[in-house]
């Protein structure tokens, strides 16, 4: 079995562990840290609003030797607005103006020839309303409200709503860092990008879930037993299922880092950048969110119930009389994190030795037979 394979079942059997929920304000901070630097970035720069929200013209040219700066300082000059250009393939360029009708278009179609040394067939133009980018707008925050509320109600019907809630909160967080991510960076917003933006959410739900499906099953009848508190309970589930997280979050990201380094970056297509860092970061968010947020943030909330205080105040003074009567506290198996018994003695590893005298006057005796 490989390294990564033997931890993993280390990790599920509880032979070793990382204090996740313990260390939960660490986490915290962390993650609030990034909220705010996200929030900050988004309201200082903004967003990169394309064309498809904001109206304009795109023009692409199959085949010129001008560079992209150079291809910008044209536009801007022949449109009197701000410009982005991309490189397409090898020769290509994709040149989008915003704010501008079509006779102003028409107009910067030629002048974009003149500069570029092409003709005014080669340059194919589209013009974009900006009511058209309204209405993606709208129908990506209704969507994204939608998906919202039935998470909501799964969740809470599923498992109950703390889970709801801290779920939510999860998928908040994965959302504001990745659209912060795009206002530090400066990426242009497409659908793509929206498009991008609902697909982790599908991701960074699904690794919460898994580790939610866990706990449930290991905190059925908690209160029965005087072993574990919830939180242990709730760090043994994410230690439980940490590797299969980490396995599904990189097979998923190695080919979105495909398509952002090498399809975006090498091969300049500027659709595969607006979709696949929105996935890179949300993916890489989503899995963070999962371990460091959503479950922590579940005991957090357990463990202000009266039970499971009253359950925390159990296992606390089981475990003084036990460390001041000089024995050991009970362990737990493999596969069941307490025991209903709460008075049963510690399970032994390996033979009882038995007293020679229990041996002897049983069965047939070792002497030779009269």
């Amino acid at each position: 079995m490989s390294k990564l394979g033997t931890l993993g079942a280390r990790l599920h059997r509880g032979e070793i562990g990382y204090d996740f929920v313990g260390k939960r304000f660490i986490w915290y901070g962390i993650s609030i840290l990034i909220t705010i630097t996200a929030i900050l970035g988004l309201s200082v720069r903004g967003l990169n609003m394309g064309i498809e929200f904001e109206g304009g013209a795109v023009f692409t040219i199959e085949k010129t030797s001008v560079s992209v700066t150079q291809a910008e300082k044209y536009a801007e000059t022949a449109s009197g607005h701000d410009a982005i250009v991309q490189k397409l393939g090898k020769d290509g360029l994709r040149i989008q103006v915003a704010t501008i009708d079509t006779k102003k278009a028409d107009d910067v179609s030629a002048q974009l020839a003149k500069d570029l040394g092409v003709s005014e067939k080669a340059i194919t133009g589209e013009l974009v309303g900006p009511s058209w980018g309204d209405q993606v707008a709208n129908k990506a925050w209704q969507g994204l409200v939608i998906f919202m509320i039935l998470v909501v109600i799964y969740l809470a019907i599923a498992f109950e709503w703390r889970m709801a809630i801290a779920a939510l909160v999860a998928l908040i967080h994965d959302i504001t860092i990745t659209v912060g991510i795009y206002a530090l960076v400066g990426f242009e917003v497409t659908p793509g990008t929206v498009i991008g933006l609902l697909t982790i959410l599908g991701y960074s739900l699904y690794d919460t879930v898994v580790v939610f499906d866990s706990l449930k099953e290991q905190t059925k009848d908690i209160t029965k037993q005087t072993r574990w508190t919830y939180s242990e309970i709730a760090d043994r589930s994410i230690n439980g299922t940490l590797v299969r997280s980490i396995n599904t979050t990189v097979v998923a990201l190695l080919p979105v880092a495909g398509l952002l380094f090498i399809g975006g970056g090498v091969l300049g297509a500027g659709m595969l950048n607006d979709i696949s860092l929105s996935l890179f970061v949300g993916l890489a968010a989503g899995a963070y969110s999962s371990i460091f947020i959503a479950t922590p943030l579940v005991a957090d909330l357990k463990e202000r119930e009266p039970q499971m205080k009253a359950l925390r105040k159990r296992v606390l003074a089981k475990r003084a009389q036990a460390a001041q009567g000089g024995a050991p506290a009970a362990q737990v198996s493999d596969e069941q994190p307490y025991d209903e018994d709460d008075d049963a003695a510690p399970a032994v590893v390996g033979p009882r030795n038995q007293p020679a005298s229990r041996n002897r006057g049983r069965g047939r005796p070792s002497g030779k037979r009269r």
